[in-house]
């Protein structure tokens, strides 16, 4: 059996496999109350009944002003909590695991009226100017990622992940070029991290599920200019001792600034590995990672311990029976509740 296919148990979370479904944004709530919508529910299925072990959900905003737009999910209202309930029964009846990533955009808020975040500087001149937070401001977002993950258990979430990548608001706050605070949020390393650790502790009196936290480990700006990758160890390991139990590993977002090199496949899983080097929770990998043969590569030598799909389950939900033929695994064709689509995937 192949390590990509195989179970594996990350801390009380036993997942059937080490496929995992990366938060990728719809933006198909055309009503803006952040609801779920049929779109959402046929979009998450699909991807249940193709075998991926675990399923998280598009970056979902922990209070309206926090959207990336206005077309994103929520976790402000019971009745948003009502209806992911609804999903993750199905998803549970279909044999998945799933998750629901919390998020603050911050000055990356595109449609807020006042975008928010630990300073003044904004995205770029497409962006508004966003308002530096108040300590007090800074409390209340806490308190909504407590509200957002208290009514994500009551909807019987199997993982949170706190989004603290890709240039939203924990990322900013993380960040030595944006974060200019002169208080106990900015500054040094450990008093930028103090949003996330209070982020992390407050979900964690409310859930005693599977937390994750996702991390951004390069601005693809020079040194001195972002967050080393020995800073980014050292932060891993406070989140170890915070009681998280997986980080989930990728760059970029925090400035409109690519690669300045060609990108791969597998080019941000020498980061997860990185931090593998520093922790001893387990580290996801993330970023063109199609291949099936190289997805069991990173895994057979210890380079990252599952394995997050983003684009490749957009073009095709059947990926995992695609990955179980390359591999010559047969796990699925074995698998009676899957008999159905197998067949129509098999190389006969």
């Amino acid at each position: 059996m192949s390590k990509l296919l195989s179970p594996v148990q990350i801390a009380k979370l036993s997942l059937k496999n080490r496929v995992v479904m990366s938060p990728m944004c719809q933006y198909a709530v055309q009503a803006e109350d952040g609801l779920l919508t049929p779109f959402h529910f046929a979009h998450y299925l699909t991807r249940a009944m193709g075998q991926v072990g675990l399923i998280i959900t598009e970056s979902t905003a922990v209070t309206p002003e926090g959207r990336i737009t206005n077309n994103d999910l929520g976790l402000w209202n019971d009745q948003q909590a009502d209806r992911l309930h609804d999903l993750i029964t199905q998803l549970h009846q279909l044999g998945a695991k799933a998750g629901v990533q919390l998020n603050h955009a911050g000055r990356k808020a595109a449609d807020a009226k006042t975008p928010v975040g630990p300073s003044d500087q904004r995205y770029d001149d497409s962006y508004k100017q966003p308002h530096p937070l108040t300590v007090d401001e800074i409390h209340t977002i806490v308190d909504e990622f407590q509200a957002a993950a208290k009514r994500a258990t009551k909807a019987g979430v199997d993982v949170i992940e706190i989004h603290g990548a890709h240039g939203y608001l924990i990322d900013q706050f993380l960040s030595p070029a944006l974060n200019q605070r002169h208080d106990p949020y900015g500054g040094s390393l450990q008093d930028r991290y103090r949003l996330l650790h209070e982020v992390v502790d407050a979900i964690r009196r409310e859930f005693h599920g599977s937390l994750w936290v996702r991390l951004s480990l390069t601005d693809y700006m020079p040194a001195g200019q972002q967050t080393s990758l020995s800073e980014w160890q050292r932060v891993a390991q406070w989140l170890q001792r915070d009681d998280v139990d997986l980080i989930d590993a990728s760059t970029g977002g925090l400035f409109p600034k690519k690669p300045d090199f060609p990108v791969h496949d597998g080019y941000q899983t020498r980061f997860a590995t990185a931090l593998k080097q520093a922790v001893d929770i387990p580290v996801a990998t993330v970023g063109l990672l199609d291949n099936p043969g190289l997805a069991e590569y990173i895994l057979q030598n210890r380079q990252a311990d599952l394995i997050v799909e983003g684009r490749a389950l957009l073009r095709n939900p059947n990926w995992v029976a695609t990955a179980d033929i390359a591999l010559h695994d047969h796990q699925l064709e074995r698998d009676t509740f899957n008999h159905s689509y197998y067949r129509g995937m098999a190389e006969h």
